[in-house]
């Protein structure tokens, strides 16, 4: 069976990369019918935080990646690690190293003079007697020989044993690295599968030789090109949001965020958007690009706009409803978020947008000079006209609406516009609504009357 895993190690929030990460190697499970599991590898404690911990979980469950087993830390797996430890000890296949750090660093010192390039030159490797003192344990890699594996992205990948030192595998403390802990994880946890980003590369031929070691099959590897910026460099906080959670803060939608991370590499065909379905159905690592992919912010907001004009309203109200608490708009009294979604979304790019520009649907409204100066000492009669017809309708409907504001400009002989321009401004407080009709429709009759009222009783 299928088992793939995604194991970030919790030292920030979860970022678009490991994002990407994260739904390949969920949507490859799925794919095969298989099982994906969340693996936190926490082993680095100076640095891991039980914030960016949460980070990762919240991020996972509002990109909606489920997990079918996890999260596992291994912190906790402490106790199994020392076991294996002590197992390849007693094997032969590690040993106890001594050098004291003055020793390793001069080691260095020298081999980069000499320019080699810097790694352990095995000085304990062949001790046969425990010695007092603090040490720590390295593994023992072959000396001769290579590493060869099919990578499932970049295809067979070779490399020469003697160009991999004899890495440490517990330090002085007893606390584990991370090339061991990530073996003795994924043989535990039957990882079929490893789909990470190809800055991993070179721990993979150090992984499998610790596998061939503890006489365990290596996994399947899956190596992902890099994101790149949108100018083409390494990406960096320079480029936008750091953390998916941060384009939630911007207003994206995580479908969207998700239709965007899986063609930064993939694609099928021309298509541009994919179901959750059609993605499960269509994803195969073969079909993933070698190339690195980079950023496309105007793409993304292509497909946020998509998604909040045409994605699940329930899940679309929701997300609103959150980012006009984010805003501390109150949305009890005021038109429905779904009525709120249909009117903007095709002049709105991202949810956020979309509740900072509805914010007059719910508040009063106060108009600055410059939007008083706006509507003239002419036009308020008429605006008085259009008040008392909306006083008087029976029906507060759009189609209504619109006639009354129709009949208001023929009488007061003005085009449409320049009479519905400063309307807009009178019950909007801005320049910018959707079509004004169904604008007043939503704000509510006894709001616009008394906004309407402010205009020609001050005027």
């Amino acid at each position: 069976m299928v088992r793939t895993r995604f194991a970030p190690s919790p030292t920030g929030y979860l970022h678009i990369g490991g994002a990407r990460t994260a739904l390949y190697s969920w949507l490859y499970a799925r794919k095969m019918k298989g099982i994906f599991i969340l693996r936190i590898e926490d082993t680095d404690l100076e640095r891991s935080t039980p914030e960016s911990v949460q980070a990762i979980l919240d991020g996972m469950a509002w990109l909606n990646l489920d997990y079918d087993e996890g999260p596992f830390y291994q912190t906790k797996r402490f106790d199994r690690y020392r076991e294996v430890v002590a197992e390849m000890l007693a094997k032969g296949a590690a040993y106890r190293c001594y050098c004291s750090k003055e020793r390793l660093e001069a080691l260095r010192e020298a081999q980069i003079a000499n320019k080699e390039k810097p790694r352990y030159d095995g000085h304990c490797r062949h001790l046969t007697q425990a010695s007092d003192g603090p040490f720590v344990v390295r593994f023992k890699n072959p000396e001769q020989g290579v590493v060869e594996f099919d990578d499932l992205i970049r295809g067979k990948l070779t490399f020469a044993n003697t160009e991999l030192d004899d890495l440490i595998i517990a330090r002085s403390d007893g606390t584990p690295t991370y090339n061991f802990t990530v073996v003795v994880d994924d043989i535990d946890m039957e990882i079929s599968h490893v789909v990470r980003g190809d800055d991993h590369i070179n721990n993979t031929p150090r992984q499998i030789n610790i596998f061939r070691a503890l006489e365990k099959t290596p996994p399947h590897y899956a190596h992902l090109p890099m994101i790149l910026g949108s100018d083409g460099k390494r990406l960096s906080k320079r480029h936008g949001a750091a953390s998916v959670m941060q384009y939630r803060e911007e207003g994206i939608l995580p479908q969207a965020l998700l239709n965007y991370l899986v063609r930064l590499g993939w694609s099928h065909g021309d298509q541009e958007i994919f179901s959750m379905e059609e993605l499960i159905q269509l994803f195969d690592l073969h079909g993933v690009n070698r190339a690195p992919a980079a950023l496309n912010p105007e793409k993304l907001l292509w497909l946020n706009q998509h998604y909040m004009k045409h994605g699940d309203v329930a899940f679309t109200m929701k997300e609103l409803a959150w980012h006009m608490a984010q805003l501390n708009i109150n949305t009890n009294d005021g038109p429905p978020l779904a009525d709120i979604i249909a009117a903007q979304s095709e002049r709105t790019k991202t949810l956020r947008e979309m509740a900072e520009r509805s914010r007059f649907f719910y508040e009063e409204i106060v108009l600055s000079d410059e939007m008083r100066a706006q509507i003239s000492v002419e036009i308020i009669p008429a605006i008085q006209k259009v008040c008392e017809k909306l006083e008087k309708l029976s029906e507060w409907e759009k189609t209504k609406i619109h006639e009354i504001l129709v009949a208001a400009a023929e009488e007061a002989g003005l085009k449409l516009g320049k009479l519905a321009q400063p309307i807009r401004i009178a019950v909007t407080g801005g320049t910018i609504s959707p079509p004004l009709d169904l604008t007043i429709q939503l704000i509510g009759r006894e709001r616009v009357i008394k906004r309407l009222q402010k205009i020609f009783k001050q005027g």
